[in-house]
Parts: C-alpha cells; structure tokens; sequence
C-alpha cells in the first residue's frame, strides 16, 4: 500500500504532485519523520507521564494524535535531554516528561475544546482563576504550537529513589500567574526547584517559557518554522 506523504517547502505543502495552500504543517503515515526520536530510546532512567494520552488534563480526555503513551521529539531536543538527566543523576534527581512533540491534529483539539463554554469540566483542577472564554485573549490557547515543531518539552523534576516530583509549587498545566517560573509570591522551596530546573535546561542548550515553569524548547531547533502533524504512535 502506498504511503501518503505531505512536504513542506516555505509555507507551501506538495501532496502528490498537486499544489496545495495548506500552511506550514508536514503530516506523515506510518513512520517517524527523519530527525525524530522516541524519547525513552534515548534518555535513560526517566519517567512518563503523557498527560495527553490520557484523561488528566485540561480537556478531560485524551487528545487527537495520541495513539501510545509515548513521546517523540526531534533527535538533537532528545540528546540535550539525555545530558540533563546525566547532570542531575549524581544528586540523586532524574527528569519526569509529560509531553513533546504535539501533532497540529492535537492543537486543533485544543482550540475546539476552548470555544466550547459549556465544558469546563476540568476549571476547578487546571484554571481555577481564568475565565476559559478568556483563553485565546490571554494566549493559554493558540492555533498553532511551538510543540509542533518538535524541539519542545514540558518536564519536571523528580527524586530517582522514590519517583515523587519536587514542588513547583503548581502542578503542570495550571493556567495562572502562579506558574510563571518567576513568581516571588511562590514558597521559597518551590521557587528553588523551579531554578534548579530552569538552570539545568539552560545548561543544555534550551529556553525557557517565561508564563510555564516546566515549558522549554531547544534553541537551535532544527525546524523552527515547520509544524507537524504525524501522529504520535
């Protein structure tokens, strides 16, 4: 059976020789795109927890583009992580990832689940003190990801011995002031981790996300105006 194959070249898709306006999003079937990893083939000793793939998240439910509970991202983003969790295993610290590489298929997901008022099934847990019609004003929710393009990560720190996440002092995905990495109304304890965290990405060649504390992307991503729509599987 024939493979169909989507190419970006500019802001232009080729779809079997045809000449198609679509945006800059490059789907695949059946394979990983070359320059794409799995992450656990590659990062030794770290923990999973794909909150996509299932139902504890924003949404309530797992998200387009989620076949397996795994995590893709571009082999350089992949790397940089490795030398991350080699730099914390001497003190007895390891990386916990909740998501990568995010289909455009998943993003679009997202943006029907934000014009949807009525469901806000998840508020209390996830957005508490956002106003979910406020989502797209207040760039919670966009069109578009930087996670499409495969060299971002969201991520934690954990103890190796007993698996349990240091305090960040908010839990991952929580839309408020409150997990912005420099919030000094934070306690000390959570502001300090956030740092180690944020000190060892830097460290290996990523940025930070000024509103996330656990949001980083590589950054010399090798497609930084390429967004993908493969799903993860």
């Amino acid at each position: 059976m024939r493979k169909t194959v989507l190419l970006v070249f500019a802001s232009v898709v080729f779809w079997s020789g045809a000449l198609c306006t679509l945006g800059e999003i490059e789907s695949l079937a059946g394979e990983l795109p070359s320059g794409f990893s799995y992450l656990d083939e590659v990062v030794s000793g770290g923990v999973y927890d794909v909150r996509y793939f299932g139902s504890n998240n924003f949404v309530g439910k797992r998200i387009d583009g989620y076949g397996v509970a795994r995590i893709i991202l571009t082999k350089p983003a992949a790397a940089a992580l490795a030398a991350v969790q080699q730099d914390l295993a001497p003190f007895g610290l390891g990386l916990k990832f909740f998501d990568g590489y995010r289909p455009q298929r998943a993003v679009l997901h997202f943006v029907r689940w934000a014009e949807n008022l009525n469901d806000t099934r998840m508020k209390n847990r996830f957005y508490p003190d956002v106003q979910k019609k406020n989502l797209f004003r207040d760039g919670y929710i966009a069109a578009r990801s930087g996670h499409s393009r495969g060299s971002t990560i969201d991520l934690t720190i954990v103890s190796l011995d007993t698996g349990a996440e240091l305090d960040m002092g908010t839990p991952f995905d929580y839309f408020g002031p409150r997990s912005w990495p420099d919030n000094r109304d934070m306690p000390v304890q959570a502001r300090c981790n956030r740092a180690l965290l944020r000190q060892a990405m830097l460290r290996n060649g990523f940025r930070p996300l000024k509103e996330e504390w656990w949001h980083f992307t590589l950054r010399d991503e090798p497609f930084p105006e390429t967004y993908f729509d493969f799903p993860v599987e």
